[in-house]
């Protein structure tokens, strides 16, 4: 039945696109350097289609090749040449060509040898052992994976991978779905990031705020970030109530009760070597190349940033390339890790080396699903995606001045999930607040891009084609639509009460007063969630 669904699927696809293609004639005269559809409504449409089409069919390759495709049709007002020149060209070689987003790939594959280095040494074993003894219930084993995500706040891509691989062999041992883990790592990465003045996303907020200054402007928004507060205090309660709603909550009982860590079938991860190969490796084997990889990875982050030059690390900090820096970090990680393990005498140099494919392989779905997704954001950027919703902000903002962080926080909701991208996301709307506060209600500003980055890290967490989200699935070997789908309904949650008390803190200007009514309202919403759901849909 699945395989004639799909055979039909394919069918109705290539009906779609004939008849696309068949109006080739009709536009091809009309073309022009700008597309007829720019800065338009059909500049959204493409991450639309990619982001349905994934939740429906349950397969994400094929879901995001297909947003390209119709993004690349739109770009071309339906001209075959001008979809393949502009898809390919301007789309897959661009952006795998470009340097930031070659950075991020060579991180991500150096993580993924250093993983595959711990495993094999015995590390990560080693680690889940001792872990096992330290933690003893479910409950601590999700906390544990809160707190280290907390730690880690330098940057979410480093963020997502090394809890990940640290903290999988103890939740695998207290049967904790990777859906769960996923969920877990997700909502650790990017909103302890965007409350962290120290970290990469800090530097990149304070990069577009022009004529202010942009670090302590951050730092009096830290409380007003709902979205971020408010998830981790929800993991919080989810951790110690084990309130589990919705499709987390069939993961979960059959991680209990069956032993099935995975639930669906899709399982990218099932052959990668894992932590049944013992080795000779103790906890320090583990513990001592990720301490060096924080160290290189810092270092890296701030000698991109200057600190060598003379300026000072903060600024060093705002001023780094993440992606070289994290490239070269990592690298040298790597090197200390076989170093390391060459000196103990745990592995050969042959065994170290073997590793190298190894970690590649494991990578490979996540860099596929990268590399289609930073594609699909090219089409959206050429429709002009990013001009038609500051036209909305501008249109928006002559309106009710006392609800506009409300409106701001669901516009970087929708513009973060449709394009999979929170600092995009930042670029666009902080200069729009910036420029509409200018000489006016300092307050409701600070409020306003507060709100900003809530949004935007609020639809970064939804958006099947974030690289954060990516980056999570990789993180904790789950099937990546698994982890969008569990991961979605806690999110809405949060995201339905930060509205909320955006509007509470558009009227009071306080955060005495808005934070607390948002934290009443997390507790209150998982207390009635837990009453009202069927005993059969909630962990207990």
């Amino acid at each position: 039945m699945k395989k004639q669904q799909r055979v039909l699927q394919l069918v109705l696809s290539v009906v779609f696109l004939c008849v696309l293609c068949s109006m080739t004639a009709l536009a091809a005269e009309e073309e022009a350097a700008q597309p007829v559809m720019y800065a338009t409504f059909w500049a959204l449409i493409p991450p639309v289609v990619a982001i349905a089409l994934a939740l429906i069919t349950k397969e994400v390759y094929s879901s995001l090749f297909v947003g390209i495709l119709v993004g690349g049709l739109f770009f071309s007002g339906f001209s075959f040449e001008g979809t393949v020149t502009h898809v390919f060209q301007d789309g897959y070689l661009s952006v795998l060509s470009d340097s930031y987003n070659v950075g991020i790939l060579i991180f991500l594959v150096i993580l993924g040898i250093i993983v595959s280095l711990m495993n094999k040494a015995g590390g990560s074993a080693a680690f889940g052992r001792w872990a096992s003894d330290k933690i003893t219930s479910r409950a601590g084993a999700q906390l544990a994976t809160i707190a280290l995500g907390v730690l880690i706040f330098i940057d979410d891509y480093f963020n997502c991978l090394t809890v990940g691989s640290v903290m999988r062999p103890v939740t695998d041992k207290h049967k904790i779905s990777r859906a769960k883990l996923a969920y877990l790592i997700d909502a650790t990465a990017a909103p302890v990031c965007i409350i962290a003045p120290i970290s990469s996303w800090a530097a990149a907020v304070t990069g577009f705020v022009e004529g202010e200054d942009g670090l302590a402007l951050f730092i009096s928004a830290i409380p007003y970030n709902f979205y971020a507060l408010l998830t981790i205090l929800m993991m919080v309660i989810l951790a110690l109530t084990s309130i589990d709603y919705g499709p987390m909550a069939i993961h979960e009982r059959n991680a209990r009760e069956k032993d099935d860590l995975f639930t669906t079938p899709g399982r990218p991860y099932a052959n990668v070597t894992g932590v049944d190969n013992i080795g000779r490796g103790s906890v320090i084997d583990l513990i001592l190349p990720i301490l060096a990889l924080i160290f290189c990875c810092v270092i890296g982050m701030i000698y991109t940033g200057g600190f060598f030059e003379g300026a000072d690390f903060v600024t060093a900090f705002s001023n780094s390339d993440a992606s070289q820096g994290l490239a070269m970090g990592s690298f040298f990680g790597l090197v200390f890790t076989i170093l390391f393990y060459l000196v103990r005498r745990v592995m050969r140099f042959e065994e170290c080396m073997s590793c190298v494919p190894e970690g590649f392989k494991a990578m490979v779905p996540a860099i596929l699903i990268l590399s289609f997704a930073w594609t699909l954001k090219a089409m959206t950027d050429s429709l002009g995606a990013a001009e038609y919703v500051a036209s909305i902000m501008e249109t928006c903002a002559g309106g009710l001045m006392n609800l506009l962080p409300a409106i701001i926080f669901l516009v970087g909701c929708g513009l973060a999930f449709a394009t999979g991208t929170s600092w995009g996301t930042f670029g666009i709307l902080i200069p729009i607040v910036v420029a509409v506060f200018a000489n006016s209600n300092h307050t409701l500003m600070t409020i306003s891009i507060s709100a900003c980055m809530a949004g935007a890290v609020c639809g970064d967490h939804c958006s099947p084609i974030s690289d954060t989200t990516i980056m999570a699935s990789a993180g904790a070997q789950c099937d990546h639509v698994n982890h969008v789908s569990t991961q979605l309904p806690y999110a809405l949650t949060v995201a339905a009460i930060s509205f909320v008390t955006y509007i509470v803190a558009g009227f009071t200007q306080s955060a005495w007063i808005s934070l607390p009514v948002g934290i009443f309202l997390t507790v209150g919403v998982l207390l009635l969630l837990r009453n009202r759901m069927p005993a059969d849909t909630i962990s207990q």
